[in-house]
């Protein structure tokens, strides 16, 4: 029988939630301040503190000048260069206040690139735990949190969204990705609130 909410039913020990770059550059008044960030908060803090276990959390870390990068990741950094782990306060980089009290049990995964999927241990990781869904909190609706989507997609993982665990600068971009996660991705990415996620996880 399916859960009220879940198309596909309640989830399961192997379930991991993966919040993507809550961290102190976002949230603070830089070039990237994402203001939504403070108030989608106390809803990530209702995930992690239900399943710290099983939380893995991504940042976000620049390089230290454009020139490390390559391709098109050189000219973002070129543009963006007053973001280079040369310039900003190593502060930035943190998980913001209270979620980095939550490491450990939780996890901790770092990437120079939008994908948590690429350049990292992630998909190792997922497959060691055995996991069977995840779910994907944080920042942005339309950047770092669609690619992880996206990766997630393609590696055949059920992909759980908490709506009002989401955030971006863009109102309309995010509410252009949430209907295309439903209407696009219907077999593969079901869209619910963070409580009807937690109601609907078990352990």
């Amino acid at each position: 029988m399916r859960s009220v909410g879940l198309e596909w039913g309640p989830l399961g020990p192997g379930a991991v939630h993966l919040c993507v770059d809550m961290q102190n550059m976002f949230a603070e008044g830089t070039p990237w301040h994402t203001p939504w960030m403070k108030r989608v908060l106390p809803v990530v803090v209702e995930l992690v503190q239900a399943h710290a276990d099983a939380t893995i959390f991504t940042r976000f870390i620049p390089p230290r000048r454009p020139e490390e990068m390559q391709g098109t990741w050189r000219r973002y950094f070129k543009r963006w260069r007053e973001m280079t782990i040369g310039e900003i306060d190593p502060y930035l980089l943190d998980l913001v206040e209270p979620l980095c009290r939550f490491v450990p049990p939780a996890r901790l995964v770092d990437k120079r690139v939008y994908s948590p999927f690429h350049g990292t241990h992630l998909a190792r990781e997922l497959h060691k735990r055995r996991c069977d869904a995840l779910v994907i909190s944080g920042a942005e609706t339309d950047m770092c949190v669609l690619a992880s989507v996206l990766d997630a997609v393609d590696l055949g993982i059920r992909v759980v969204l908490p709506a009002d665990a989401l955030c971006s600068s863009s109102d309309e971009m995010h509410e252009a990705l949430l209907a295309l996660y439903r209407n696009r991705f219907s077999q593969q990415v079901e869209v619910a609130t963070a409580e009807t996620i937690l109601a609907n996880w078990v352990r």
